[in-house]
């Protein structure tokens, strides 16, 4: 137990012990994050095999153990895809924007596909049906159907969750994109140069990181926190204060300009004035651009670079609780973090990404239909919107009907689903529909928004049910804590024949309690 290991003898060791590939870079992510003790100098480092083990010892095994004794045994642990690297949950165009509250692909995938197991006894969907998500937030359905050769039809009452499943979905002359991307990125480039805010930038990094390397060292620091010889909170607001007369020194001698003058729309409040300017400039240069595809995706490239530089806090992106003008203890990081001067960097690597993920799915996807539809599921005449945008697939829906329906509805008041995206409803212009919204979060959860909830969700299916096959399959993900979708199926005229509960592993909000959700499967009465 008294064994040192280098970061490769370590990296061989976990993954005979838990029966799964854990890399070098893996070993090193928990050096550096204070998980276990760094031994030796940079270049020579090794760890301890007892740290290994007591570490592994917290991990192996207990997950699914830790989870049913939580949840109960009737989870179906082979539905948490642990196997799964946060690289091919996020597959492809996948994560071509952040979007809170969708599924992950290899979910769709599991009840879409034609393979059968254990558990999923029967093939519900084969290549060339037609599946409807009458919830499509950010399209992963859609994308995953586009893969298996099954047409997608999606709906969703928000306009920009629209615009992102249709600009995942879209063909490009990629050519023309990166060219596009040049010209913008060069023309950004040269406009931040002409401002003071790139040497300003740079000589306060250079500051922090002299500080931080000093009172933050790593990874001595994040070990001494994690073993309690540090009062993390108090040191960290201590040194955040120490250096704020340096951060007041740099913007007095570069006359920068923090707060904007009005904080009346999402714009002004949630960014810095020199972020605000270049937001406005690569704005105008995508308006100039002729090719309306090529325009879409430059524009989900800005939306995704934006809210990457809101002025907030690494730890409250998702939150969003004030606006943070200065630099300030970083609790994710553990160190003094500073907010984004410019996007400059953020553009060029989503850009990268952007065109790297369409060329990926570009390879993968098939030749079938898939559309994402704007509009309110309770009511919408399907075919006669696919008309408007896609009249051959219209004409396809008219000969064969749909299959069935992959959906993960809105759970009740939990997420806002436009105002988590008001940065590119004031940008771009997009019409807000949030009175639609069905479970919305300022509904509340009371008895009057669950009954709510009950009837849109009833209506919903009542309404895509005149587009189904008579032996239909409809599957809808949520965590009914309320016990709501037994009425559901029963007022929709379906009843439940199966339901499946899955763990949620990995969410990405800071609470980590054990979360389960239960995969309902309906049927015609």
């Amino acid at each position: 137990m008294n064994e040192m290991l280098t970061l490769k003898g370590a990296s061989d060791w976990a993954t005979g012990y838990i029966g799964r590939y854990v890399s070098p870079s893996n070993i090193s992510y928990l050096v550096q994050y204070g998980r276990i003790k760094k031994n030796g100098a940079n270049g020579s480092t090794r760890v301890s095999l007892q740290d290994l083990l007591e570490y592994y010892n917290a991990y192996n095994g207990s997950r699914e153990t830790s989870f049913k004794e939580r949840l109960g045994n009737d989870i179906n642990w082979e539905l948490s895809f642990e196997q799964y690297k946060e690289t091919e949950t996020t597959k492809h165009v996948h994560r071509l924007h952040p979007y809170k509250g969708k599924f992950i692909p290899q979910l769709v995938e599991y009840f879409l596909d034609e393979h059968t197991d254990r558990l999923k006894k029967d093939t519900y969907f084969k290549a060339g049906d037609i599946v409807l998500d009458p919830f499509s937030g950010s399209g992963t359905t859609l994308v995953q159907a586009a893969e298996l050769g099954i047409h997608a039809i999606g709906i969703d009452v928000s306009s920009f969750n629209s615009f992102i499943s249709n600009a995942k979905l879209a063909k490009y002359n990629l050519a023309n994109v990166e060219q596009a991307i040049f010209d913008i990125t060069g023309a950004l480039r040269n406009f931040v140069a002409d401002s003071n805010i790139q040497d300003f930038d740079e000589k306060l990094l250079k500051e922090l990181n002299a500080f931080n390397n000093k009172y933050f060292p790593v990874p001595d620091y994040k070990y001494q926190v994690r073993n309690k010889l540090i009062d993390e909170q108090t040191y960290g607001a201590e040194k955040e204060s120490d250096f704020l007369s340096v951060f007041e020194r740099l913007v007095y001698d570069y006359d920068i300009k923090l707060s904007q003058k009005t904080n009346s729309t999402f714009l002004d409040k949630w960014y810095l004035q020199s972020v605000r300017d270049e937001i406005g400039f690569v704005f105008e240069q995508i308006q100039q651009v002729k090719d309306s595809s090529v325009r879409q995706i430059l524009e989900l490239i800005l939306s995704r670079t934006i809210r990457s530089c809101r002025a907030t806090t690494h730890a409250d992106l998702v939150t969003l609780l004030q606006p943070v003008i200065t630099p300030y203890y970083c609790s994710k990081h553990g160190k003094i973090c500073k907010p984004l001067f410019s996007i400059l960097k953020w553009w060029e690597t989503y850009s990268k990404d952007t065109v790297k993920r369409l060329q990926q799915f570009s390879n993968l996807r098939t030749n079938t239909h898939q559309c994402c539809l704007t509009g309110d599921s309770r009511n919408i005449d399907i075919l006669a919107a696919l008309r408007q945008v896609k009249p051959a697939f219209a004409e396809l829906l008219e000969q064969q009907k749909i299959a069935g329906i992959f959906s993960s509805p809105p759970y009740v008041g939990l997420i806002d689903y436009h105002e988590q995206h008001a940065y590119a409803y004031d940008l771009f212009g997009f019409e807000r529909n949030d009175i639609s919204e069905i479970g919305a979060l300022s509904n509340g959860q009371t008895k009057k928004a669950q009954d709510s909830y009950v009837e849109g969700i009833f209506k919903v299916l009542a309404n895509c049910k005149r587009y189904l096959v008579s032996d239909y399959d409809v599957f809808l993900v949520a965590n009914d804590k309320y016990n709501l979708y037994p009425a559901i199926a029963d007022k929709a005229g379906m009843k439940i024949v199966a339901d499946f509960k899955r763990p949620v592993l990995n969410r990405a909000e800071k609470d980590k309690v054990a979360y389960s959700e239960t995969i309902f499967h309906l049927k015609d009465i």
